[in-house]
């Protein structure tokens, strides 16, 4: 026993010393690194910054962001301490994203961000990678079964589950649900059947705690905090130590990497050629499982956050605009008819001003509130801004639906008729609107997703009241994430839903 005490303390020595030389190295790179990006820039922007000092006058960092673009005579800045050129210039837009797609890729620093969540999935990765993944989903996408797959699966998900649960509570006078943890339990548990076939049951009456759905929210949320930070070494350090909030990343990916590889196993030892979803699909072209995690975790990222996100702002528009609200149920009745439930594509397609109301709630409160890429080699904006290599450059769509120049001097307010001409929907410019990206990377599940938001608003709509829990706020709060998040959800009652005749009507149909 004594003779093992030395070699215990040797090794115990051999180890803190090793652990000490790699801190001491990179506390040595975070010098340099600091230095190099001014991180003691003393301009009134910087420190607002690195001080939060903005938290004095806006609740949300988007919100100050939206001011200081606004306030900008070319609508561009530059956060120094950043090294980040932030845009709401639709031309700078269209230059980043379609003109000079080739020099703003996502980028290695980007790609580092999320590579532990998202691995090689489409929305990580650069080049010819992207190029295949693009084309096999634009494939798979664009084919009618699929759409129609997914169609099937929301419209079971609202008829079996979202309309029961909120009928289950509907007048209880003492009872608040938060319709935020409501929609992402109902699109996590249509994107996981849409993607790989998988029922977590998340919006059962009981509201089941899902594993998988609490390692997704997590690495979700800690992967944008890595963004945050001014300096990737930060976060790079604490991954190679396994300490604080690294620790917990590891730990909620390593369960979402069990499930998935599970799922896929399940996949190879019954078949799938004749499954619908859309893992099946890509299984019949690539083989490498770590690939085909990839690409199905970034799918469901993309598929259950964004759609959460908008029905949780589009239902707290509602409730503040009662008189949209009757406009949507005045036209439902007109086009499909009382009482009755839609019954195809084409009847969606003619309610206009439902979808004017989803886009102009999405111009207010985009999902993705800010999406960034890195200049490849140095360029000059448009607008004149100088840009770096290597250089992160952001364009901010929840800025640019605060902007008087594109919007006009009513951009504040909550106007679907905006989207309407002569009582038919318009499409804006999509470098105006890059909610659903624009250009090379234009989202390729948009007319799926608006399909399903209008499905959920319509559904709920014609059945409810939503009425939001004292005490009410004049605008969201929101939480840190890769997609907009409520802070403290949406708390509601439901009610039974009134006559629209008695609801105040507003605009043209």
């Amino acid at each position: 026993m004594e003779s093992a005490i030395p070699g215990f303390f040797q090794s115990f020595d051999q180890e803190f010393c090793c652990c000490f030389l790699i801190i001491m190295i990179l506390l040595i790179f975070l010098i340099f690194y600091f230095a190099r990006l001014r991180v003691w820039c003393n301009c009134e922007i910087c420190r607002t910054y690195m001080k939060s000092s903005w938290k004095s006058q806006f609740d949300n960092l988007c919100d100050w962001y939206a001011y200081l673009l606004k306030t900008s005579p070319t609508q561009t800045i530059h956060i120094h301490v950043l090294d980040n050129t932030i845009t709401a210039n639709p031309v700078n837009v269209e230059y980043m994203l379609k003109t000079r797609f080739d020099n703003f890729p996502k980028g290695k620093p980007f790609s580092a961000i999320l590579g532990d969540f998202l691995g090689r999935g489409i929305f990580n990765v650069d080049g010819d990678l992207w190029r295949f993944q693009r084309k096999l989903a634009s494939l798979e996408l664009n084919r009618t079964s699929i759409r129609s797959f997914a169609f099937d699966v929301a419209r079971h998900e609202i008829d079996q589950r979202l309309i029961p649960l909120l009928e289950s509570v509907k007048g209880k006078e003492d009872i608040f649900v938060d319709l935020q943890d409501v929609f992402r339990r109902f699109s996590f548990d249509s994107i996981c059947k849409f993607s790989f076939g998988l029922d977590p049951k998340c919006l059962e009456l009981s509201l089941p705690i899902s594993k998988f759905a609490i390692s997704f929210d997590l690495a979700s949320k800690l992967s944008a905090e890595r963004a945050m930070t001014v300096s990737p070494f930060i976060w790079k350090i604490r991954r190679l130590l396994n300490i604080g909030n690294e620790k917990k990343l590891r730990k909620s990916i390593n369960m979402i990497n069990k499930l998935t590889q599970e799922v896929i196993n399940q996949r190879r030892k019954y078949g799938f050629s004749d499954k619908k979803d859309l893992l099946s699909r890509f299984m019949a072209f690539v083989s490498d499982e770590s690939f085909l995690r990839d690409i199905v975790v970034s799918f469901v990222l993309a598929g259950r956050d964004t759609v959460a996100s908008v029905l949780t702002s589009f239902f707290w528009l509602m409730a503040n605009h009662p008189e949209a609200e009757a406009a949507i149920l005045v036209e439902a009745d007109r086009v499909i008819g009382q009482n009755k439930e839609i019954t195809s594509y084409e009847q969606m397609k003619e309610l206009h001003y439902l979808h004017a109301s989803v886009y102009e709630s999405m111009r207010l409160y985009p999902p993705i509130q800010f999406d960034s890429k890195f200049c490849l080699n140095d360029d000059v904006l448009p607008d004149g801004m100088p840009v770096k290599k290597g250089t992160r450059v952001t364009y901010h769509p929840y800025a640019m639906g605060r902007m008087e120049e594109l919007w006009g001097i009513d951009c504040l307010e909550f106007k679907p008729e905006r989207w309407l001409k002569d009582g038919v929907f318009f499409q804006e410019n999509p470098f105006k609107f890059p909610v659903f990206q624009a250009g090379m990377r234009v989202c390729l599940g948009k007319e799926m997703a608006l399909v399903e938001l209008r499905s959920v608003a319509l559904s709920l709509l014609k059945r409810f009241r939503i009425e939001l829990a004292p005490p009410q706020t004049t605008a969201p709060r929101f939480s840190p994430g890769l997609t907009a998040t409520f802070h403290g959800g949406l708390q509601v009652r439901v009610r039974a839903q009134r006559d629209p005749a008695t609801l105040k009507m507003s605009g043209p149909l």
